[in-house]
């Protein structure tokens, strides 16, 4: 049996950079490793790709807007779900070790601070209450202003949610995400030093896993 390693964080945390490291790392040790994302590129999650980037959009009375947060929290369950019966699941079985680049935690931090309503969070982890849970989560904490650069640096069209007052709300969910997700083994690792460093401590905490 495999193991489903998920990585965590703001945009610009360095979930993807740290993804293909990992990656590189396992392969390095003939671990079997595949790596995957949310949202998918599937078809559910291409279409959330376009909402995001703002190709998709309600035909609101007062103008063109994105879908409402309820909207998007059931495209991002439905997205998942499909996620983990295509490809998470069957890679688990046939021994990989699945690293995917954010999980159900980025729904509920993500359309929790988007609604701002006290029973947003239950409501998104019952819709994805039937989600494989990880076997790690490693989340990396990246205060918003080093977060914006990064995603300055990139020269590319802010998506959705990258506005900095957004980004603030969910620098602070994810700093207590284990409260969100009781039981669970989540880590949290300084984003702020250099990738380097970073890696070598993503790669001491999936090695324990892994080890058990």
């Amino acid at each position: 049996m495999g193991r489903f390693i998920v990585l965590e964080g703001i945009d610009g945390a360095g979930t993807t950079t740290q993804t293909e490291r990992l990656i590189d790392a396992l392969r390095a040790r003939d671990l079997r490793p595949l790596a995957t994302r949310e949202p998918t590129n599937g078809p559910i999650g291409t279409m959330i790709r376009q909402v995001l980037t703002g190709r998709i959009v309600v035909a609101d009375a007062l103008g063109p807007r994105a879908p409402d947060w309820t909207t998007m929290a059931l495209l991002f369950a439905a997205d998942r779900m499909d996620h983990l019966d295509a490809e998470i699941l069957p890679a688990i079985r046939s021994g990989h070790v699945v690293v995917s680049d954010r999980f159900d935690h980025s729904s509920v931090a993500y359309q929790s601070a988007s609604a701002q309503d006290p029973t947003a969070v239950s409501w998104i982890q019952q819709l994805n209450s039937r989600a494989r849970r990880p076997d790690l989560t490693i989340v990396l904490d990246v205060p918003e202003d080093v977060a914006a650069e990064r995603r300055a640096r990139r020269g590319l069209r802010a998506e959705l949610y990258e506005q900095s007052a957004f980004q603030q709300r969910l620098a602070a969910f994810y700093r207590e995400l284990e409260r969100h997700f009781p039981g669970e083994t989540i880590v949290h690792i300084d984003g702020t030093q250099s990738p380097e460093a970073v890696h070598a401590e993503i790669v001491a905490h999936v090695t324990s896993v892994l080890d058990r």
